[in-house]
């Protein structure tokens, strides 16, 4: 008469199963800001050194002019 799946403990056996997976595939189709960030580096290289030499020429001048400024 009752079937296993029309009782309660087995339905809700599915539905967290169906969440589940739900979880697992959107946890799985997003990738991570290192991912992101890694793959941008890679598509703009030539940019992103310019700005990467670009940034340590000023730190070091910076640090240079203090040095000088302070004697």
């Amino acid at each position: 008469m009752n079937s296993p799946s029309s009782t309660p403990k087995a339905s809700a056996k599915i539905l967290d199963e169906a969440t589940t997976s739900q979880t697992s595939a959107s946890t799985e189709s997003q990738p991570s800001y290192v991912k992101l960030a890694m793959r941008n580096m890679v598509r703009k290289g030539g940019k992103s050194l310019t700005h990467f030499f670009l940034t340590t020429f000023g730190l070091l001048a910076v640090l240079v002019g203090l040095a000088f400024l302070t004697r």
